[in-house]
This record gives structure tokens, C-alpha cells and sequence, in this order.
């Protein structure tokens, strides 16, 4: 592979196992198309931290990509119908009154919370897209009704081994989805040190879906003045919520790279 790509892969990872409980409240969740490939421990990790605060994640097999990398490369028609499968492929679940759509992807979350007026011009679809998006929540929007049950089951003396952590808000989350604080807010309130950097945390990573792959020296060069304000915290790890900018900044970061949920993971694991 080129140079460009390769150091956007990461190394293989061992996802876990999801978990096996039934809860009588539900959510979907997108698999995703890179997430699944690339860093599987994002949704297992997910369906785990969840479960342990009642809630049961359902991944329709059916549903695939959310439509914004086709977006990205112009292919608005294509986008369109990756939407409709969706829609089509959650909708027995939405009939049986699913509590909510999950997405611990932000560029995927910031696409499908857009569904309906993607399609509001379309006949069949118009009413449907609107209830999709109405229905779906970045993973964060959950943590505030987690939080109970969390505290109860994450112990103190696990939270403070992980130290200082860098947090990076992906754009689709906090200009997008218009989600800021919410993440630092309710981690800081579970006891876990984050912090976001002190210059141009509003900023771009430089991974931006295919832009790091198209424009990769413009890329690089936004990821390295990213990683430099990030570096200064002196960091154990650094958090985000979006695999783009986790791979993306992985590539050049020295410390992991990881989705918050995962830690959430980790901290809960060796609670136990």
C-alpha cells in the first residue's frame, strides 16, 4: 500500500466478546463499513458498556454504509440509496418501538441525523428518513442516563491509574450534530482526568472521511499541528469519537489512540 494508507491502518485487534444479555430496552446501532474492519473493539465495546447500564444493542445485518462516503465523492444519488437501504433495513425494528439508533461513529451520526431532509422530497421515503433521524443519537446523548449505573460499577481506584487524557471533538460531533462538552462533561463526572487542548480544539483533525486519503499532504499537515496542541497536555492516550480522526491521528501520535467508549470499556472490565 502507499505510505499515505498504510500508516492509517492499524494493527489487528482483538474485539472481545459481545455480550450475550437480553434487556427488555433496545437500540440499534450501524455496524458501519470501516469501523467493523479496521478497529472492531469500538462495537463490542459499545454493546458491552451499554449492557452494563440495561441497555441491549441490536446490529441489523442488513444495514450498511450510512451514505456519506459516496457524499464525500459526489455520488449524492448513490448516498441517497444507501440511505433508503438503511431505512429499510432498521424499519421492522422502529415498528416494534426500538428505543433509539445508536451511533458511536460522529460522520455517520451527523449523515443519518440528516436522513430526513436528505429525503423529504421523497414520496416513499419522506416520512420514514424523518423518523430515522429523529430516532438516532450519538453515543454520548446515552451517557447521561448511563451515568447512574456506571458509578456504581466503576471503581475509583481503576479510574485514577488511567491518568491525564487528551480529548480531540471530532467536527461531525461538535459542528455538526452541534454536540460540544457533553463527552468532557459526563466522563469528568464518572471521575476520568480529560481535557481538551488549549489552542484550536474547534479545529479539523485533517481527516475530514476521503479528504485524508485525497488531499494527504493538507491532511498530514492539519493532524500535525493537531497532534502538537494535544501532545502539550502530556497525555497517557489520546480520546476522540469518530474512526477517521482515531486512525487518522494514530498515524502520527506516539501515545494510543483510542474511542472513549473503549476506555469506558477497559475501566469496567477490570472493575469487575
Amino acid at each position: 500500500m502507499p505510505a499515505a494508507l498504510k500508516a492509517k491502518v492499524p494493527a489487528p485487534q482483538n474485539a472481545g466478546a459481545w455480550p450475550q444479555e437480553t434487556h427488555a430496552r433496545k437500540v440499534l446501532m450501524l455496524a458501519g463499513c470501516v469501523q467493523p474492519a479496521m478497529m472492531p473493539n469500538i462495537n463490542t465495546a459499545t454493546a458491552r458498556v451499554l449492557n452494563a447500564c440495561g441497555i441491549q444493542v441490536v446490529v441489523p445485518p442488513a444495514a450498511g454504509c450510512c451514505g456519506a462516503v459516496k457524499f464525500h465523492l459526489n455520488d449524492q444519488l448513490g448516498g441517497l440509496d444507501h440511505m433508503r437501504h438503511n431505512i429499510d433495513a432498521w424499519w421492522p425494528w422502529v415498528e416494534q418501538g426500538v428505543e433509539a439508533i445508536v451511533m458511536n461513529v460522529s460522520g455517520c451520526g451527523v449523515t443519518v441525523k440528516e436522513y430526513g431532509h436528505l429525503l423529504q422530497h421523497d414520496v416513499q421515503y419522506a416520512e420514514k428518513a424523518k423518523r430515522i433521524s429523529e430516532l438516532t443519537r450519538d453515543l454520548s446523548e446515552l451517557l447521561p442516563m448511563c451515568l447512574p449505573e456506571l458509578q456504581k460499577k466503576l471503581k475509583p481506584e481503576q479510574i485514577a491509574q488511567v491518568g491525564l487524557l487528551a480529548y480531540h471533538p471530532p467536527c461531525t460531533l461538535q459542528h455538526g450534530q452541534q454536540l460540544k462538552g457533553g463527552v468532557e462533561t459526563q466522563l469528568g463526572q464518572l471521575g476520568f482526568k480529560l481535557r481538551v487542548a488549549d489552542n484550536e480544539s474547534h479545529l479539523c483533525c485533517g481527516s475530514a472521511g476521503t479528504y485524508s486519503v485525497l488531499q494527504a499532504d493538507t491532511a498530514y499537515a492539519l493532524r500535525d499541528r493537531k497532534l502538537g496542541h494535544l501532545n502539550k497536555l502530556q497525555p497517557t492516550a489520546i480520546l476522540s469519537a469518530n474512526i477517521g480522526c482515531i486512525t487518522h491521528l494514530q498515524s502520527g501520535a506516539d501515545v494510543p489512540v483510542r474511542h472513549w467508549v473503549e476506555l469506558v470499556d477497559e475501566v469496567l472490565a477490570k472493575s469487575q
